[in-house]
């Protein structure tokens, strides 16, 4: 694979010819859709048929909503080591909740692709939030505990899950250790009966970082706690934040450094964000609110509004302005150039694997980078 970006003048026709592929691979690998237009500064993945065969193997796990489109999740599904079905809740009490949404289609895919489903398991109270006082008053009841151990242990075999994620986040500092503790037993529980459990780790680059974010999780604790971690690299750009990039290699490289630290790199998957943000300009703390868009999209947004992208070399991530109706946008989102440096690190620091946030929409040049440097196991 190769990585072309797009020069004033170029047409897929002219990039074709000059690499000695098809139109129609090109179109393909990287979703442009006919009549084939192009940006400035687009990076494009180029397949020139090297058939040589990677050596490394790695781990990639893709989040997904029940309601996730059949179309997106078979295209998916052959990349995938395991899908993370997100999300089960449970009560104070400890009582197991389903999805709102049936979850049977999409575990039926992945095993008739012959892919694990993994349970992933999240605080989320009636408002659709995390809510840390839904884990404290699960985690100081031993009963409670018992319980949703139980209800998940019997979850396993019934819905043909490999193993549970858990993806708590905003724990109350005084919860940390039981927390990690929760962690500790359901593991022991769940190995003893033939399945694994993950916990996913807010982007931490010390052991005593301050902020709500970072102190209910203890690193070295739940490294030891769990069989595999996902370190949540992702949201430095988010929703209600300045605009700048979602995953700036600089930002994520001080992540996986101090994770090192504390956690095995062979039970480390670094996150990858599968999406962007569209921002209004000029950002105004507690008014704006970036807009979620797919990365495809985002260059679909450039073509239509004829902007040219820029890299940004600092944090390796693709970026470009444009107005429409008067008002100015910003758009930060990922490219297979921003993908091919986070895929740096998983050889640099001989990480597990990745986990994707999150595969409702299809970045098909994603996958197929990943797959010409990696074996997926």
């Amino acid at each position: 694979m190769e990585i072309y970006i797009v020069q004033t003048g170029d047409t897929i026709d002219t990039i074709a010819e000059n690499y000695g592929v098809s139109v129609e691979s090109i179109s393909y690998i990287n979703q442009i859709p006919f009549p084939y237009a192009l940006a400035i500064g687009q990076a494009v993945l180029i397949d020139r048929g090297d058939e040589t065969a990677p050596t490394r193997e790695v781990q990639a796990n893709g989040y997904a909503y029940p309601y996730i489109s059949p179309w997106v999740l078979s295209q998916t599904l052959p990349y995938l080591s395991a899908l993370l079905v997100f999300s089960y809740g449970f009560t104070t009490e400890g009582e197991l909740l389903p999805p709102a949404v049936s979850d049977e289609n999409m575990r039926e895919a992945a095993a008739q692709a012959g892919r694990d489903s993994v349970l992933t398991l999240t605080p989320f109270g009636p408002d659709g939030q995390f809510n840390n006082n839904l884990i404290h008053q699960m985690l100081i009841s031993s009963s409670a505990r018992e319980r949703l151990m139980d209800e998940l242990l019997a979850t396993m075999p019934t819905k043909g899950f490999a193993g549970v994620d858990v993806d708590f986040e905003y724990i109350l500092a005084e919860d940390r250790d039981l927390f990690t503790s929760f962690v500790a037993e359901l593991r022991r529980r769940m190995n003893e009966n033939g399945y694994r459990v993950s916990v996913a780790l807010a982007p931490k680059t010390s052991a005593n970082q301050s902020g709500l974010l970072y102190e209910g999780k203890d690193y070295r604790g739940l490294g030891e706690a769990a069989n595999e971690v996902l370190l949540m690299t992702y949201e430095w750009g988010y929703k209600y934040g300045p605009n700048m990039a979602v995953a700036p290699i600089n930002k994520v490289r001080q992540v996986v450094e101090y994770a090192l630290t504390e956690i095995p790199s062979e039970k480390i998957l670094l996150g990858i964000p599968n999406y962007g943000y569209d921002w209004i300009l000029p950002f105004i703390r507690g008014e704006s609110e970036a807009v979620t868009i797919g990365n495809v999209e985002a260059v679909q947004i450039a073509i239509a509004n004829d902007a040219q992208i820029r890299f940004d070399e600092l944090s390796q991530s693709p970026f470009f302005n444009y107005e429409r109706d008067g008002v100015l946008h910003e758009v930060w989102f990922e490219d297979v150039r921003s993908l091919q440096s986070k895929y740096n690190l998983l050889e640099e620091y001989n990480l597990r694997g990745i986990g994707v946030w999150q595969i409702m929409r299809l970045q098909r040049a994603m996958w197929l980078l990943l797959e010409s440097r990696f074996t997926i196991r």
